[in-house]
């Protein structure tokens, strides 16, 4: 129940931090009132996950600020013109990763390796929240055609630079582990194997091909392969957080 939670609190800080990467004045707001109420309910499913977990004061506190700033984020972003939009998602941006380090203390991969795992935390978080950023923006292009392509090309290109860096975390942490791979049982080598064959190649793969159908502006087509990014992206940080839990190994 902890990995899912750490996993929901990754999801809504990479979804977060995507909104300051948008281009001003060119997404609908309802793009940003959507991703703030799927941020208010992934802290809100991180919540359950932890409740079994006790001393958590400070984490709880954290969280629940936190939903309290997606809310109003959902809100601002209802109102036009409101002011503070910007500040309110770098505040949420804070808290949220405030939570996230709370939480991690009482993980004893992070006492072991507090450098490895936080890189591992915020790396993660970009690689799954600029996956479901970018596919939740091409379903905007339903509705907003003729938009302009460079919200859903920046989102590919963070999403491609995220899983660059989660890869260097891995590759870096396997370099330097302490348990060999000789001595992990043929389970433990099949989840090291799709970890990287299918939450790094597969979506390195697939996220050039968006980003060349992007280009021709077939949308449509671009959404329907992240769609599939999304799936691997989680798939692949779900087995690295059972990996992590395992073995120790990122």
């Amino acid at each position: 129940m902890f990995a899912f939670s750490v996993f929901a609190l990754r999801l809504a800080l990479g979804m977060t931090a995507c909104l300051l990467l948008l281009p001003r004045g060119v997404v609908n707001p309802r793009y940003y009132r959507i991703q703030f109420l799927i941020v208010l309910a992934l802290t809100g499913v991180s919540c359950v996950f932890a409740k079994a977990l006790s001393g958590l004061l400070v984490f709880w506190v954290f969280a629940t600020v936190a939903m309290g700033s997606a809310l109003l984020g959902s809100l601002v972003w209802s109102l036009e013109r409101a002011p503070g939009r910007r500040f309110l998602i770098a505040a949420t941006l804070l808290i949220l990763a405030g939570a996230l380090m709370n939480l991690d203390v009482h993980d004893p991969v992070m006492a072991a390796s507090p450098l490895h795992y936080t890189l591992a935390d915020f790396t993660s978080a970009a690689v799954l929240g600029t996956a479901l950023s970018a596919m939740l923006m091409g379903h905007s292009y339903l509705v907003a055609p003729t938009m302009s392509l460079r919200p859903l090309l920046i989102l590919i290109a963070a999403l491609a630079i995220s899983v660059a860096a989660r890869m260097a975390v891995d590759g870096l942490w396997l370099w330097t582990a302490r348990r060999s791979l000789g001595n992990l049982d043929n389970d433990m080598i099949l989840l090291l194997l799709v970890r990287w064959a299918v939450g790094f190649a597969g979506v390195f793969a697939l996220t050039w091909m968006t980003w060349r159908t992007a280009r021709i502006r077939s949308t449509q087509s671009a959404t329907g392969i992240l769609y599939v990014v999304v799936i691997f992206c989680f798939l692949g940080e779900l087995t690295g957080q059972l990996l992590t839990n395992s073995t120790h190994l990122l």
